[in-house]
């Protein structure tokens, strides 16, 4: 399969209201090249975490940890943490520096690195590898090493294809946060197969 080819956006693609941006990462490409090997998919869901007002934001009434800290850098880089103290999870941040708001990458669409995706899930169920938050960090070698990184230079980049074709875009509620459950700030990629679940 070839990978759609594109360029890391830039700062200010980033920069600007949090939903914005989790609607333009649909249909983006993640890029990994952690370990010298090439793996990459297609964004199909995500979900947006917009500040210090967002009460299942970890960043929620400013609250700045060495766990967060990267929450709260510049638009455009990786905040990575760890969910339940197993899962790796990752997030582009957006908006401002000092303004904790991100959004959550939950799906791929696989694209490139099958096997190597393969071998780290220990699965060879494709509609599997990367459905899902912590899927798809274990399938592209995603770990708390890339915490603050950027997405433009780091082993794990956020590339805009040359070509995106106009999307039908679902929205939903979040999923497994205990408050703001309703907003309405999951984003998907309509009729996608690779969906962690129906939006």
């Amino acid at each position: 399969m070839t990978v759609p080819s594109g360029a890391p956006p830039s700062v200010r693609f980033y920069a600007r209201d949090t939903e914005s941006v989790a609607r333009a990462l649909l249909g983006c490409i993640l890029e990994s090249r952690v370990g010298g090997r090439r793996t990459a998919g297609r964004v199909v869901e995500v979900e947006a975490y917009v500040g210090p007002h967002d009460p299942a934001a970890h960043g929620y009434l400013g609250r700045r940890t060495r766990r967060n800290d990267a929450l709260f850098g510049r638009p455009g880089t990786a905040y990575v943490y760890r969910s339940y103290g197993v899962h790796w999870c990752f997030n582009a941040v957006t908006e401002r520096d000092g303004f904790p708001s991100a959004v959550l990458v939950r799906a791929l669409e696989p694209l490139a690195g099958f096997e190597v995706m393969g071998e780290r899930r220990g699965t060879d169920r494709e509609r599997i590898l990367c459905a899902g938050p912590g899927r798809l960090c274990q399938a592209l070698g995603i770990g708390g090493e890339h915490d603050g990184r950027s997405l433009a230079r780091g082993p794990v980049r956020i590339l805009r294809p040359r070509s995106r074709p106009r999307l039908e875009i679902t929205v939903g509620p979040r999923i497994g946060v205990s408050s703001a459950a309703d907003w309405p700030l999951r984003f998907c990629v309509a009729g996608s197969r690779w969906l962690s679940r129906p939006c």
